[in-house]
């Protein structure tokens, strides 16, 4: 079968490898689609840690060929969640989960999605409706990390929430605060994504500091960075009004460093948290698509075969690109 594997920092390539025999546990499914995150690319650079010769790919779904010892039946379309915790760990016995020491992730710590084929616990596998358009559900994952976000940050009713970032994390944060009943503003310099953004929940947008200051000069209940760029993780806790929060979900590349004014945040008592993966929220965002409550429709930019994935992954994203999703039967 085909994958597409990162054998080193920089060598990413589309090869032909054995179709994967699973382990103790395990379930094969026929990759439908799979999503090019931003981490892919932060793999793909060094900038994030991952296993070399790993098959990438931690956003995808697909129908189940093999149901091992599970009570999955044969045909079954499932969702996975990638991140495999130990259980007995510190922080797992702390419920913790998400930041298990032994943590497993498929598509970084061991093969993924970006293949014809993929091995993967059976526990983590995530059921899908058999008419649900299967790029969906290659979503479920980064909305399940977006929840973890939103549990953090607590948007209410009636509050102000900016969202910094037009990409997937950041329209899918625009429609849960929207759905939360709060007043949403979009930060993006992109036009098409402002215009995407108010389609999807936002009342506002902006693509500045100073445009967001304008607007709402007190600033915003809640901040979420979801852009994760240096410069704006450091204008989120300047942006929220005092006695704010901010939640970053923003991946910065590994070493990357951020000024803040901790004076300033002190004074305005301006809380400060970080969003990381995705603990006991995965079922939740299943639901949630299966159930078309999130619409991911419009976040797909286009279709992409495994034969081109390592050139989409070793790029930047094209402009105004939201998504782009793997599809291993082009």
């Amino acid at each position: 079968m085909l994958a597409t594997r990162l054998f080193d920092v920089g060598d990413i390539r589309t090869v032909e490898v054995p179709e994967p025999v699973p382990g103790p546990g395990d379930i094969v499914v026929k990759v439908e689609s799979a999503g090019i995150c931003g981490t892919d690319r932060h793999l793909f650079k060094g900038e994030f840690p991952s296993v070399a010769g790993t098959t990438l790919g931690h956003e995808f779904c697909g129908i189940v060929v093999d149901a091992g010892s599970s009570t999955l039946a044969p045909g079954t379309r499932v969702t996975c969640d990638p991140n495999t915790w130990c259980g007995s760990c510190f922080h797992c016995q702390k419920g913790r989960v998400n930041l298990c020491s032994n943590n497993l992730a498929t598509g970084i710590g061991r093969d993924g999605g970006f293949a014809e084929f993929c091995a993967f616990p059976s526990h983590k596998a995530h059921v899908l409706p058999d008419d649900l358009d299967p790029l969906f559900g290659a979503f479920c994952e980064p909305l399940a990390c977006t929840l973890h976000g939103m549990d953090i940050g607590q948007a209410c009713t009636g509050e102000r929430v900016l969202v910094i970032g037009g990409g997937v994390i950041g329209l899918l944060a625009v429609q849960l605060a929207s759905l939360a009943g709060s007043d949403v503003m979009l930060m993006t310099r992109t036009e098409s994504k402002q215009q995407l953004g108010c389609t999807l929940g936002a009342r506002f947008v902006a693509d500045s500091e100073e445009e967001v200051r304008r607007q709402w000069p007190e600033g915003a209940d809640l901040v979420l960075e979801c852009a994760g760029v240096s410069e704006t993780v450091a204008m989120s806790p300047r942006l929220a009004r005092a006695g704010g929060r901010v939640v970053i979900l923003g991946v910065l590349p590994d070493g990357a460093k951020v000024s803040i004014e901790p004076f300033d945040m002190l004074f305005r008592e301006i809380q400060m948290h970080f969003s990381f993966l995705n603990p006991f929220t995965h079922a939740r965002a299943a639901r949630m698509i299966a159930e078309g409550v999130i619409d991911v429709s419009p976040l797909i930019s286009r279709r992409v075969s495994l034969q081109e994935a390592p050139d989409v992954i070793a790029n930047a994203a094209a402009a105004g690109e939201v998504r782009a999703i793997v599809v291993p039967a082009t």
